[in-house]
């Protein structure tokens, strides 16, 4: 799919952390990432919980916080999954099921080529004019919050505010700077998009401000068939096989995420108003 929507020109995200270290050192982490629903629900009213509460008044009832996940995804990550449905209770929400990743990307240890090489899409029915709110663990590129906000954009939703945990992104923004979106446009011209299958305008910060280090549309092309093979060659070494389709990754579904504790007469799922 042609990603030709950017984020919202006043998106700037909701993050906790800069580094992972302090999300990776919380004792339910491991279990977390491996897919334990309720280590990843421990490890948000240890480290999130508050920290949502000081920001409740970006939230108003009825948004839709929505993962990126897969239909079935027993044993990978939780956390994102978790967050959606700690944000839904909390802020007076609800969780989108029904928006799923359908293919697997393998990002973790991917540089920038690569992860642009490997782009996660997305399938599932949009409600036109929902508000929904972007939840993950952690991001860099941010290029699956972007294919994800590309999504329910051309299928008629709104992207009304994106939340993570960590933004490890050098650039700590999603929308990219006018500046950069121009120079790729002159630059590359029409092949920009014919290689990547991504308008300049809809590029987040991060990526742009990786590609502008690239003078010719050959070098931006043979970086990124180096890239491929890259991720071939990553992946064989792990036995595994990478597919255009039919390959998922992602967290369990928000259905029963949330433990005793985060129910409706614990302070802490009372929505804050700021």
């Amino acid at each position: 799919m042609l990603r030709s929507f950017g984020f919202p020109v006043q998106t700037q995200p909701l993050f906790l952390f800069s580094k992972d270290a302090e999300l990776k050192a919380s004792d339910a982490y491991l279990q977390a990432k491996a897919g334990d629903k309720q280590a990843a629900v421990t490890l948000l009213i240890d480290l999130a919980v508050s920290w949502l509460h000081e920001h409740g008044d970006r939230f108003e009832p009825g948004l839709t916080f929505l993962a990126p996940h897969a239909s079935e995804a027993s044993g990978d990550n939780a956390i994102p999954q978790a967050l959606a449905a700690v944000c839904a209770l909390m802020f007076q929400g609800a969780v989108d099921n029904e928006i799923v990743q359908s293919d697997r990307v393998f990002h973790t240890g991917a540089d920038p080529m690569e992860r642009m090489a490997a782009r996660a899409q997305f399938e599932g029915a949009v409600t036109p004019g929902a508000k929904y709110v972007l939840v993950d663990d952690v991001t860099s590129l941010s290029g699956t919050l972007a294919e994800l906000s590309n999504y329910i954009q051309i299928f008629g939703g709104v992207v009304h505010d994106v939340v993570v945990l960590v933004n490890a992104g050098r650039d700590k923004a999603l929308v990219p700077s006018k500046k950069f979106v121009q120079l790729i446009k002159e630059r590359f011209d029409d092949e920009f998009t014919e290689v990547f299958g991504i308008e300049p305008t809809a590029l987040t910060a991060n990526e742009a401000n990786y590609l502008v280090g690239f003078t010719t549309i050959d070098s931006i092309r043979n970086r990124l068939a180096a890239a491929r093979q890259e991720i071939d060659s990553r992946l064989r070494s792990k036995g595994i096989t990478r597919t255009a389709q039919g390959q998922t990754s992602g967290a369990s579904a928000a259905a029963g995420l949330i433990p005793n504790t985060l129910e409706a007469g614990d302070p802490a799922s009372k929505p804050h108003r700021g």
